[in-house]
């Protein structure tokens, strides 16, 4: 019977939070996920765990009672394409799947940390805040989003927020991302890219206030997003929502001059015009308000931009573990 529950185990950021529970000693690690992709196959080989079930299966375990010795679920796993459109299938493989996971934890007395996402924030029209008084009033630009902002404010509207956590992941990237196709990071599509052609291609800006390439992102790197988990984990008088990113946009010029000088190669950037269906649904602007987070208490310094592509290009990309 494992001691803990991550979902999305074998995927980016659930994979990530897997080894660094094994580097603690924590090997007794159930994993929940689909394998539909053979890469994610590779990531649960390189966890040590005490079992594998299909995310179809949990549901169903639960209700028949299994996992009762279970201390902490930490729910990653979740349709996180911004494309898909498939409304109820987000409703239930989303939300009412986080629904169900954060009342059997509540009623466990169970520690229940959670993904929420950074898309809840939509253009960003009213910030970046991660104040509950803020969430009712946040307007995604997808399904994807609504159906992440839909579980907040069930958390909220039934007081759940004082006893669980969610945390909006802003842009991460990092290390195993690469079933993840084109919802993996700009960092690793930049990798192949510059390694194909020499050069890197980017969105022209739409907005005068932006020079092209000048749209800006709060790019986290994953190894700073499983402490900010951890700790939230292990410091149960601490909950709600909490932003997960570094607290400093940064832009994709500065993001592809980042990886050109990873791969010690010239720097050569074009910019393309972005798809007329994107247009209206483009962020030109994410960076997390951390003061909340900084306030309860948690202090990791987060890597900088240049030191995390450096990282994730010398050590896993050029390796083939990516």
């Amino acid at each position: 019977m494992s001691k803990i529950i991550v979902t999305g185990g074998a995927g980016f950021i659930g994979c990530n939070l897997a080894m660094a529970l094994n580097a603690r000693g924590e090997d007794d690690i159930l994993i929940v996920d689909d394998l539909n992709h053979p890469l994610k196959k590779a990531h649960l080989e390189r966890i040590r765990h005490s079992g594998y079930l299909d995310k179809r299966e949990l549901r169903p375990a639960l209700r028949a009672g299994k996992f009762a010795d279970c201390k902490a679920v930490f729910h990653l796993g979740a349709c996180s394409s911004t494309t898909e459109m498939d409304e109820e299938y987000l409703a239930d493989n989303n939300t009412a799947y986080t629904r169900e996971l954060a009342e059997w934890c509540m009623a466990g007395g169970r520690r229940f940390v959670y993904a929420s996402s950074a898309s809840t924030y939509g253009a960003g029209e009213r910030g970046y805040s991660d104040d509950h008084s803020v969430i009712p009033s946040l307007r995604p630009l997808n399904p994807y989003g609504r159906s992440k902002q839909a579980f907040d404010m069930i958390a909220l509207e039934n007081g759940w927020l004082d006893s669980i956590v969610g945390l909006k992941f802003f842009n991460v990237f990092g290390p195993y991302e690469d079933h993840k196709g084109p919802m993996r990071s700009v960092i690793h599509k930049a990798y192949g890219e510059i390694g194909a052609t020499g050069k890197l291609r980017l969105f022209k800006s739409y907005r005068p206030e932006y020079a092209d390439g000048g749209q800006l992102r709060d790019f986290v790197y994953v190894r700073d997003v499983v402490e900010e988990i951890l700790w939230f984990a292990g410091n149960p008088g601490k909950n709600g929502i909490y932003n997960c990113g570094t607290g400093k946009a940064r832009s994709w010029m500065d993001l592809g001059r980042a990886v050109f000088a990873a791969m010690g190669r010239e720097e050569r950037i074009e910019f393309i015009e972005m798809p007329e269906t994107l247009r209206g649904h483009y962020q030109y602007f994410t960076e997390a308000d951390m003061s909340k987070a900084r306030a309860a208490g948690f202090a990791h310094e987060f890597t900088t931009l240049e030191d995390a592509a450096a990282d994730y290009v010398r050590n896993y990309m050029d390796k083939g573990l990516c």
